[in-house]
C-alpha cells in the first residue's frame, strides 16, 4: 500500500477515536492512522476533561470486581451496590431525554455497555469503582447510588492516557497538529479520504480504503455557533474542555450532505466555578472545576433567591442541565450555599481551599456582606431565603420525624408541610442551614458538549445522507458528533460510553469496509 494510503483514517483523539482507531485494527485493518487537529499537549480532546465516569448495564458487584483495580476482599464486604440493569438504563436515558432519545441509538448504547466496558479494559483501560464520587459511607458501609459506578485511574486525563498507550502497543499511527482541513471524495461521492493542513500551512491528501470516521467533537468550543444553535447569551458560557471542539468537522459533513439529528438547541452543561479559565479548561484542575456538592446545600441567583430545586434527583441525573439555568440568571451567576454539616459532605477534589474560592463566616448575615462584595446584590434577601427555607425544613421534620437523611437516595426530607411549604420547594436531602461555619462558593455555566450531530445508522455508525436517507459510502461517525441520543439532559457517564460503543462499531465497520475496496481513485499527496 502506498505510504498515504491506510485502510481506515480516525478524525478525533478522544474516547471515541481511539475507540474506533483500535476497533478497527482488530478487525483487521492493517494501516490505521488517527489525526488530531491540536497539539499533543492538548491529546483527548473533552475526554481528558472527565472525571473518566462510564455508565454502564452491570448485574451486581461480582460483575465489575474483575476489571476493577481498587477494591480488596475485605473491602468488597462492605460495599452496598444494586444491579444496574438495560431496563434501569433505558428508563434513565428516555426519563432525562423526556423520551426523545433516538429509540434504537439508545438501544444499542444499552445493550452493547456492559461488553464495550470489559472490551475497554482487555484494552488497557484500568477501571476504579467511584467511591469518592458515586458512593457515600453510612454505618460503615460504601452505599453507591446513581447506577453508576465505574470511572477511571487517573480520571480523563488517566483515560487519555491509557488509551495513548494501547493505540501505540496496537499499532496505530498518530499525528498531532494535523487538522483536517476537507473530506474528499471520488466521482460516484464515495469517501475517500481526507486534506490535512501541516503546522507550516501547506496540505496533503491521505486516503483511505474504508473509510473515515468522524471523532471530533461538537461546537461547544466556538462561541458563535454557540449563539447561533444554542440561543443568545450561550456565547458567554464558559467552555469546560478543550478550546479545539470548534464545529469544524460537522460543518464539512453536513456540506457533503449528511443529515443532522439531534437537539441542536441543546447541551451538556455543569455548574462550574466562575473563577476557572473562559474560554478552555485548565488541563492540570479539568474536572476539578465541576461545583457539584449543590444536592446536599442551596444556590442562590445574585437576587438571593433559589432558582431551582437542588434535590430534585440524584446528581447524575441533574449536573447536565443545571448550569443552563445558572446561565439564565443575573449576570450568569449563582452562589453555592451549605452549613458545617453540609460541607462535611462536599468532595475535597472540587471544593478544597486549594481548588476553590471559598467565602466563609459564622453567621448568614456576616455572609450575605461578604458575597456582597462577590456579586451579591441583595444580601437582605439572601438572609430572608435561608431564613424561610430553614423555617420550611422545621416544618417538615416536625410532621415526619421519621424521615432520615440519606444522600444514597432520594430521602424525602423536605421542605413541604402542611404549613404549605415554599415557593420553590427543596424534595430531597433538605439539611437545615444553621451551623457555623458557613460557607459559600461562586459558580458560573459551564459548557461540556453540544447535543446536536449527525444522523448515523445505530448498527454501523454510518453517516445517513440527507438526499438519500442511505449512509454515505465510507463515512462514519461517533462521539459528540453523533446527533440524536441525548435531549435537553444526558444520564451522568453515558457520553464516555456512547464515545466507546459507538467508535467501537464504526472501527469495525470501516475495517470491514476496507477488506472489499480496491485503491481509493483521488490522488494522494505529500
Amino acid at each position: 500500500m502506498p505510504p498515504h494510503q491506510y485502510d481506515v483514517i480516525v478524525v478525533g483523539s478522544g474516547n471515541a477515536g481511539f475507540s474506533a482507531a483500535v476497533s478497527a485494527k482488530e478487525n483487521g485493518a492493517s494501516r490505521v492512522l488517527l489525526l488530531e487537529k491540536a497539539p499533543i499537549e492538548w491529546a483527548g480532546g473533552n475526554t481528558t476533561f472527565t472525571a473518566g465516569a462510564y455508565r454502564t448495564v452491570f448485574h451486581g458487584l461480582q460483575d465489575v470486581l474483575p476489571i476493577v483495580h481498587n477494591v480488596t476482599p475485605d473491602l468488597a464486604d462492605k460495599i452496598d451496590m444494586q444491579p444496574y440493569t438495560e431496563d434501569d438504563f433505558m428508563a434513565d436515558i428516555k426519563r432525562v431525554t423526556n423520551n426523545r432519545s433516538h429509540p434504537e441509538l439508545a438501544t444499542e448504547l444499552v445493550r452493547e455497555s456492559n461488553a464495550t466496558t470489559k472490551w475497554l479494559a482487555k484494552n488497557g483501560i484500568k477501571f476504579i469503582l467511584s467511591f469518592n464520587r458515586q458512593a457515600y459511607q453510612i454505618g460503615g458501609r460504601h452505599k453507591f447510588w446513581g447506577g453508576m459506578v465505574l470511572s477511571v485511574e487517573d480520571g480523563g486525563k488517566g483515560l487519555t492516557q491509557q488509551h495513548q498507550a494501547n493505540a501505540a502497543r496496537k499499532g496505530v499511527e498518530v499525528r498531532y497538529d494535523s487538522p483536517v482541513i476537507d473530506l474528499l471524495t471520488d466521482t460516484v461521492g464515495l469517501v475517500t479520504g481526507v486534506t490535512v493542513r501541516h503546522k507550516d500551512g501547506t496540505t496533503y491528501n491521505v486516503l483511505s480504503r474504508g473509510g473515515v470516521i468522524l471523532c471530533a467533537g461538537g461546537f461547544e468550543a466556538n462561541s458563535s455557533m454557540r449563539a447561533q444553535y444554542l440561543g443568545p447569551g450561550w456565547d458567554l458560557a464558559y467552555v469546560r474542555g478543550t478550546p479545539h471542539n470548534t464545529g469544524d468537522l460537522l460543518k464539512m459533513a453536513i456540506n457533503l450532505g449528511a443529515r443532522t439529528a439531534g437537539n441542536w438547541s441543546g447541551c451538556h452543561s455543569t455548574c462550574w466555578d466562575a473563577n476557572a479559565p473562559v474560554d478552555a479548561g485548565d488541563q492540570v484542575l479539568t474536572n476539578q472545576f465541576t461545583k457539584s456538592g449543590y444536592p446536599l446545600g442551596l444556590m442562590f441567583n445574585t437576587a438571593g433567591t433559589r432558582f431551582v430545586d437542588e434535590g430534585v434527583d440524584m446528581r447524575n441525573y441533574t449536573y447536565a442541565k443545571f448550569g443552563r439555568e445558572i446561565l439564565k440568571q443575573p449576570g450568569s451567576v449563582a452562589f453555592q450555599l451549605w452549613d458545617a454539616d453540609g460541607t462535611s459532605w462536599l468532595r475535597k477534589e472540587e471544593y478544597a481551599p486549594d481548588v476553590v474560592e471559598r467565602v466563609s463566616a459564622d453567621t448568614i448575615e456576616e455572609l450575605a456582606q461578604l458575597l456582597a462584595k462577590k456579586g451579591l446584590q441583595r444580601p437582605e434577601e439572601f438572609v430572608k431565603t435561608v431564613e424561610e427555607y430553614n423555617a420550611a425544613v422545621k416544618a417538615h421534620r416536625e410532621e415526619n420525624p421519621d424521615v432520615e437523611f440519606d444522600p444514597s437516595k432520594k430521602d424525602g426530607l423536605s421542605t413541604i408541610s402542611s404549613k404549605a411549604g415554599l415557593v420553590l420547594d427543596k424534595t430531597n436531602w433538605a439539611l437545615p442551614i444553621v451551623k457555623a461555619p458557613f460557607l459559600a462558593v461562586k459558580v458560573t455555566c459551564g459548557v461540556t458538549f453540544t447535543f446536536g450531530g449527525l444522523k448515523t445508522d445505530p448498527k454501523t455508525s454510518a453517516v445517513i445522507s440527507e438526499q438519500t436517507g442511505r449512509s454515505i459510502p465510507g463515512l462514519f461517525c461517533a462521539g459528540e458528533m453523533v446527533g440524536g441520543l441525548f435531549y435537553d439532559n444526558y444520564p451522568g457517564g453515558s457520553g464516555l460510553t456512547s464515545g466507546a460503543v459507538f467508535g467501537r462499531k464504526a472501527g469495525r465497520s470501516a475495517a470491514q469496509r476496507a477488506e472489499g475496496m480496491e485503491q481509493p481513485r483521488v490522488q494522494a499527496s505529500l
